[in-house]
């Protein structure tokens, strides 16, 4: 969230932000209500200050003047009350309303409505050319055993699966290359809870914007749809020593999304399903445009490498302001070449928030000169399963059927042909 005053500074550029990101919220709305809100607590702190002065006066005044005290007192308080009760309803709208302020866009994301409207700035990899007529994941994993899409619907209903045989095996081995890989940059390994206060998707800008999305436990709870929930979550009301900063996690979950609205979108295979695995890069640093910056870039460029480790073609996108979430500052997406569709499908996004969640969440640590200070968050895919066995049986597909494994799986496979 941003800080109102903040917005009453820079009310401008918080609507032109709002506008590129194609959010809609009156800003001099909210500063009207912000008065509003102003005002409410000035005439109420009035009151409780004349009702503190006539209570101190009334244990030495004579038995006439103290009556006249008591009614007055009772005055007061009627009308205090009334105000009290006029600012919970003054609060429950702004509150409402700063929920919904958007995160400043950077100068450098481009203007667009969608993600068809993201821009390219990397490409990498030889696409595979084929001399045999290419089969698409379902088929392929289909007749090596690998998955049951008709027994996982039969138990999970739309969207359900079974990885079976070599398609668990291989979705062990990339969480096994995974952990090797990124523990080597630093990161510490977590497996959060994935059942998560609905506070803290609230905190995380899930909420309220993606209420739809998520499954929701008869407690009022959430089964969280990334780790980045429950990891921001772990250090939420704490000051962190400056020291220990940056913290990097390496998150590891299930994840779970009801995909609403997305019914008749990518409902073939394994490309949308609602439950999944995933590892997330999460780090919390100081509060530093320049740092979050260099940091972004690095946790992007670590799930681009894990991804050249394996020889899967990709390229990476910039975001448009109308694909970036309520909190993010910036966003790049790493899509990954599916052969069969002839087109490429996201498996990562990395994103910085700058003090937008951490002030949601109060997370603060003390800088060199002792000030408190809201630090920064980010959070960057590491890889999910099973959308990423999409690309990796396709592009590495024979002739006869049979797929070859990365070099970087195979000692975590035992063998180099899935046939």
């Amino acid at each position: 969230m941003l800080d109102i005053k903040f917005i009453r500074e820079n009310k401008d550029i918080v609507q032109a932000g709002a506008q590129k990101k194609h959010v809609k919220i009156d800003i001099a709305e909210l500063v009207a209500l912000d008065d509003k809100r102003k005002e409410a607590l000035t005439s109420i702190e009035k009151k409780r200050a004349e009702q503190n002065a006539i209570s101190e006066k009334i244990p030495t005044a004579s038995a006439e003047d103290r009556q006249k005290m008591i009614n007055d007192m009772k005055v007061v308080k009627e009308a205090l009350q009334k105000e009290e009760d006029s600012l919970k309803e003054i609060m429950k709208s702004w509150q409402d309303m700063m929920l919904r302020v958007p995160n400043i866009p950077d100068m450098s994301v481009p203007e667009g409505d969608s993600d068809k409207d993201n821009k390219e700035i990397k490409e990498w990899g030889e696409k595979p050319k084929f001399d045999f007529e290419a089969k698409d994941h379902v088929e392929l994993m289909t007749k090596l055993a690998m998955v049951d899409f008709e027994r996982g619907s039969k138990v999970h209903g739309f969207r359900g699966y079974f990885l079976t045989g070599d398609g668990a095996r291989l979705s062990f081995a990339i969480w096994q290359y995974a952990m090797d890989f990124f523990s080597a940059k630093k990161f510490i390994p977590v497996i959060p809870p994935t059942i998560v206060r609905k506070q803290f998707l609230y905190g995380t800008a899930h909420l309220p914007g993606d209420v739809e999305d998520f499954y929701m436990t008869q407690d009022g709870d959430a089964l969280a749809g990334t780790a980045e929930v429950p990891l921001m979550g772990m250090h939420s009301e704490e000051v962190l020593d400056a020291k220990e900063l940056p913290k990097r996690y390496l998150g590891f979950s299930p994840c779970y999304r009801r995909e609403a609205g997305a019914h008749s979108k990518d409902v073939k295979g394994l490309i949308r399903v609602h439950e999944f695995y995933k590892f997330e890069q999460l780090v919390l640093c100081e509060a530093s445009h320049e740092t979050s910056v260099a940091v972004h870039e690095e946790i992007n460029r670590n799930t681009e490498e894990f991804i050249e480790s394996l020889g899967i073609p990709y390229h990476t996108v910039l975001n448009c302001g109308g694909d970036l979430g309520l909190g993010q500052v910036k966003k790049y997406d790493v899509e990954l070449w599916v052969p069969k569709e002839n087109t490429y499908r996201e498996i990562s996004s990395a994103s910085y928030f700058h003090d937008f969640q951490t002030r949601r969440l109060n997370i603060r640590y003390k800088d060199a000169e002792g000030k408190l200070r809201y630090a920064h968050s980010l959070n960057c895919t590491a890889i999910p399963t099973p959308r990423i066995l999409v690309s990796l049986v396709e592009n590495f597909q024979q002739a006869d059927g049979t797929i070859r494994i990365p070099e970087a799986l195979q000692k975590y496979m035992g063998k180099a042909i899935i046939s």
